[in-house]
């Protein structure tokens, strides 16, 4: 398959200058991102009928989405920024967002020859699709020196990708997604926006703002150069709204409950697959770790909040538990472990952080991690000429044991975008009673 062909780069900036300025304190869950890869999330399109040139060769499809892009920025200004620090007499740094309009990368590139079939037929996701992201390999603290926000459009024989690639600092992927509805919207010519973003963090009373982090605590550069990731592929898998309900109805049914989500099926049902297909020794303890929003649960942080409202659960079980019991008793246990997480738990946490900051770490063998949502809207992205034909994610924060959830293109289906080592994938594939349960 061909290689993509980098076209040309460039700097969007606010349409309105008067957009930018000012600053933005970051707080605990901002913060906790520092170590982690830009978010990477794009959508796949057939081609529209204005060809993918640049304006000063005399077409205009490039400069809408750059024009676009801009009055999109206008009311996204930190994506605009770049993070920055402030270091502090008792050895200490506190970082911030600095809305200077330094501006976002936009890229055009090019993959010739490859189809919309080449991304969307093979079992495995071709790894050129990691080329159609730009600031691949950034983690949150080079925001500083780098754009927090990355656009490419990458022309496909008949179609485009539009890559974006997000700081985690400052965005979770419900603000991704946030960003990304509002560009297509406006792309599409609406003025109005549905949804305009709220970008003030939310820091307890009696905090001391900014927060300082020991400068010690902050040498990520250093605990990242050793670490060699083993090989990895990635494999879309879909399933139904059908499917989806009769594995709830399942799970629901083994409890003897009616309050376990079609989610927590799902992902119980990965979950047994997975460590089945891993051949995990059955006394070994496995972990499945998920993400709970906070926008729902604090009352302080509206629905259109921007930023990070995200913390961790972690639920264990031992593999022969896990293998013994279906999936109504690991998905009660996400259940159990997700309805603990109160509007006190997350007030904690940030009340509880600085004294002992921590970060996050994603990569650990013997635990799976779940980000994305498919709730979130994603087929709905429609920049002027029809909704996307596909999703797909970036190569950053990819490991062993890494899952996207996605909404599927059908109402009310689920993609589910796997990441495992080859030899995972090979024997998932190998299972009857897991792709009995996959659409084709």
């Amino acid at each position: 398959m061909a290689d993509v062909r980098v076209i040309s780069n460039s700097t969007v900036k606010t349409a309105n200058h008067r957009a930018s300025g000012g600053r933005i304190e970051l707080n605990p869950w901002d913060l906790r991102a520092l170590p982690l890869g830009y978010t990477q999330m794009g959508l796949l399109f057939s081609k529209p009928k204005e060809p993918m040139r640049e304006k000063e060769t005399g077409n205009t499809l490039i400069h809408h989405f750059k024009t676009s892009l801009s009055h999109t920025l206008d009311h996204f200004p930190l994506l605009a920024g770049r993070l920055a620090t402030t270091q502090h007499e008792d050895d200490t740094v506190s970082f911030f967002v600095d809305c200077n309009n330094g501006g976002a990368l936009f890229r055009h590139a090019a993959a010739d020859g490859v189809t919309i079939s080449d991304i969307i037929k093979p079992v495995y996701v071709p790894p050129i699709v990691h080329s159609f992201f730009s600031l691949n390999g950034l983690r949150g603290y080079e925001g500083i020196t780098n754009p927090l926000l990355g656009i490419q459009i990458t022309d496909l024989a008949d179609g485009i990708f539009i890559g974006c690639t997000i700081n985690h600092v400052v965005a979770d992927g419900t603000s991704l997604w946030h960003f990304f509805n509002t560009w297509s919207e406006i792309s599409k010519g609406s003025i109005q926006l549905s949804k305009p973003p709220v970008f003030q963090r939310w820091f307890p009373d009696g905090m001391d703002i900014p927060i300082r982090i020991p400068q010690s605590c902050v040498n990520f550069k250093q605990s990242n150069e050793d670490f060699i990731p083993p090989p990895v592929q990635d494999r879309v898998f879909h399933f139904s709204k059908e499917t989806v309900a009769k594995l709830k109805a399942k799970a629901n049914a083994e409890i003897g409950t009616d309050k376990i989500s079609s989610l927590q099926a799902l992902l119980s049902h990965i979950w047994r697959c997975v460590i089945r297909n891993r051949r995990v020794d059955p006394n070994q303890e496995t972990s499945y770790r998920l993400v709970v929003g906070a926008r729902q649960r604090l009352q302080e942080l509206p629905d259109n909040f921007f930023g990070n409202a995200l913390m961790p659960v972690i639920v264990t079980m031992k593999a022969k538990e896990l293998m013994e019991q279906g999936i109504g008793n690991p998905a009660w246990q996400m259940n159990r472990k997700i309805a603990a997480m109160t509007e006190e738990s997350f007030k904690n946490m940030l009340v509880s952080w600085p004294a002992s900051p921590s970060f996050t770490i994603l990569s650990n063998r013997n635990t799976l991690f779940t980000a994305s949502s498919p709730r979130f809207i994603m087929y709905g992205n429609d920049f002027g000429w029809g909704k996307p034909i596909a999703v797909r994610g970036g190569s950053s924060v990819k490991f062993d044991g890494m899952l996207r959830l996605l909404s599927g293109a059908k109402e009310g289906s689920i993609d589910l975008e796997a990441c495992f080592s080859p030899q995972t994938l090979e024997a998932m594939a190998n299972d009857q009673e897991f792709m009995d349960t996959i659409t084709v």
